[in-house]
């Protein structure tokens, strides 16, 4: 029978919140389909004028039609500054904010659910996560330690210093390949690409090419996950928007259990740490999840460790009732 206390029982307002191995192999596949679908629809969309600022003709593309700002009747002295501004607000402004709002609103219940299952930065950074685990057993340069001798399902964690020259040619093809799409969202991506092929590229394109992929390489080699915690505006107001509703979903940790954690990997390493592909400790308090993606790693990670407990996993994810008060365990813990 069930010992659950009754500040547990909200849970059930996620069907997905336990996890078993069967169900987080298969929200892992999900996830990886909807981020290849995003990364492919992210490199197409200028190609198909889905989406992108096309210089030469000083107006955007949205969806096959041209999207301009309006302002031609006022420059040609047939509309007066008010119209003009009143169309800048209708066809910038508006959109704007409609997509802003849009992911605010998700935020501000799911948190930065964009960057862990769409955003194809973030699918960069997990691919040469997993790349650098193999080559020098971490997953970023700057980490302290390195990552547990074991994987979740009990497998050998194995390294070898050969796949750096993976790690490499993936970061700096991966800055390219974002260097290029990138150009296409300025440029007609015909002639982008027509003069990438025939090796016939404009001294101005030649040199975008150059910088950016030079300072993307960098950038996917040392600083990834900065980036993300640091730089990235669309990754910060969503974890602002999370922060501020207490009942959005959230990892939650049985702490009564937290003993569990200590024979969770054979060397009595955390595995969900390892897991974090934002080198988080998803055992934290909320306020250090800052950055947390919802990537759901963490909470498979637990979840293939404590396969064999009849309790099952720690981790799990948690809103409403039962995100406030695991929280309030955390402050309970503190005050004892």
């Amino acid at each position: 029978m069930s010992t659950a206390s009754p500040a547990r029982r909200p849970q059930r307002v996620i069907p997905i919140a336990t996890a078993t191995t069967a169900n987080a192999a298969a929200m892992q596949r999900r996830r990886s389909a909807f981020q290849i679908g995003f990364f492919v629809l992210f490199v197409l969309a200028p190609v198909f004028d889905l989406f992108r600022y096309d210089l030469d003709a000083d107006h955007a593309w949205l969806l096959g039609m041209e999207w301009r700002l309006g302002l031609d009747p006022f420059l040609a002295g047939e509309a007066s500054a008010l119209e003009a501004a009143g169309n800048i607000i209708l066809h910038l402004f508006v959109p704007l904010l409609g997509i802003a709002a849009l992911v605010i609103g998700v935020a501000w219940k799911w948190g930065r659910l964009y960057c862990g299952w769409l955003c194809p930065h973030f699918s960069v950074v997990e691919s040469i996560n997993r790349l650098m685990a193999r080559a020098a057993g971490k997953a970023s340069v700057w980490d302290r330690h390195l990552l547990p001798a074991w994987k979740p399902d009990g497998q050998a964690a194995r390294v070898d210093a050969r796949w750096w020259g993976i790690v490499v040619p993936a970061a700096v093809g991966f800055a390219f390949l974002w260097a290029v799409v990138l150009l296409t969202y300025l440029l007609p991506p015909a002639q982008v690409y027509g003069n990438l092929f025939a090796g016939e590229l404009t001294r101005n394109q030649a040199i975008f090419l150059t910088a950016a992929t030079v300072v993307l390489s960098l950038e996917f080699l040392f600083a990834r996950h900065l980036f993300c915690r640091f730089v990235c505006a669309v990754g910060l107001f969503q974890s602002l928007a999370w922060m501020g509703n207490r009942d959005a979903l959230v990892v939650g940790f049985e702490r009564e259990r937290a003993t569990d954690c200590s024979s969770c990997l054979p060397d009595r390493q955390s595995a969900c740490d390892a897991a974090c592909p934002m080198r988080l400790r998803p055992r934290n308090i909320k306020r250090h999840m800052f950055t947390c993606t919802q990537c759901r790693q963490c909470v498979d990670a637990c979840a293939a460790t404590q396969r064999d407990n009849p309790q099952g996993p720690l981790l799990t994810w948690v809103a409403g009732e039962a995100a406030r008060q695991n929280e309030a365990g955390f402050r309970a813990l503190k005050d004892h």
